[in-house]
């Protein structure tokens, strides 16, 4: 059984106008594995962030039903364990930090749950040395870095040993070390930990990391599988608006040229490896 399941899911913001108005998601059927690390991808308004508000009851579907872990998040008695299962990251941390000091800020998710004050300490110190921000844990968050911002926001969701994060364009409004940083962070909790990751991203090279990406158009999933998959149907994806990483099409553009370079690059390195190997068969030849 997957950890999430969406099940024809629907969702209105306005429940009375749904006979005249398009649903914001239409029919979605998803089911996330646990462990696994899903990219969601699609142009503002697809819906996507949506989505993720399902995935931990922020929003209950309009029609169908979401599950998590066997529980449905419109049964009222579910959502505290929901919530607690699946921890959300917001776009901008600022929106998450709620104390003038870093400890105190990851404190407050476990203070909340009734967890005991030597155990909060325990958390708190393993989130953030987790995160790599133990040696910022008596500094003010207002003063930190942006990506150091975002980890202490993970931190917070970590103290209440989530299952599964899932993060709403994380990296949106960093600068790129940031990005680097908590997209680093994200890969490591994923592959060490085993921990369930969803992440929305408008920057295609961080879904290179991921084990499927998804994506969304109008309100529905059109596509779905490994990043080498997706990412090879680069006039597809430019057909929503979306583009693929760098290295991906600087490829696609010099085999519309006629050079011969194999489908589903996705990394400069691959890349290099790539352009390497022409350079030498053509060497050869000559």
């Amino acid at each position: 059984m997957a950890f999430i399941s969406t099940r024809n899911v629907s969702f209105y913001y306005d429940k009375e106008d749904s006979v005249s108005l398009k649903p914001v998601l239409d029919g979605i059927d998803l089911d996330i594995s646990s462990g696994e690390f899903v990219a969601l991808l699609g142009h503002n308004g697809s819906g996507k962030s949506t989505l993720a508000k399902h995935l931990n009851a922020m929003l209950l579907p309009t029609g169908g039903c979401v599950l998590v872990d066997g529980r449905n998040t419109a049964e009222e008695d579910e959502k505290y364990e929901i919530r607690r299962m699946v921890g959300m990251v917001l776009q901008n941390p600022d929106n998450q930090l709620v104390s003038t000091i870093v400890e105190e800020d990851v404190a407050f998710g476990p203070e909340n749950l009734g967890v005991e004050p030597s155990e909060i300490r325990r958390r708190v110190d393993e989130a953030l040395d987790t995160v790599n921000m133990l040696d910022y844990r008596e500094h003010a968050p207002h003063k930190l870095s942006g990506g150091q911002k975002q980890r202490v926001a993970i931190a917070g969701i970590l103290a209440m040993q989530p299952d599964c994060l899932v993060m709403d364009e994380p990296t949106a409004m960093l600068d790129p070390q940031g990005r680097g940083e908590v997209l680093e962070t994200i890969s490591r909790l994923n592959s060490e930990r085993g921990m369930t990751v969803v992440l929305i991203t408008h920057y295609m090279e961080e879904a290179v990391a991921a084990d499927r990406v998804v994506v969304m158009d109008d309100g529905r999933i059109i596509m779905q599988g490994t990043p080498r998959e997706i990412f090879s149907r680069v006039d597809e994806l430019r057909a929503v608006g979306l583009s693929v990483p760098q290295p991906t099409q600087l490829c696609y553009l010099l085999r519309k040229q006629g050079i011969a370079l194999p489908d589903g690059i996705l990394d400069s390195e691959e890349c290099v490896q790539a352009l390497s190997m022409l350079l030498e068969e053509t060497n050869v030849g000559n």
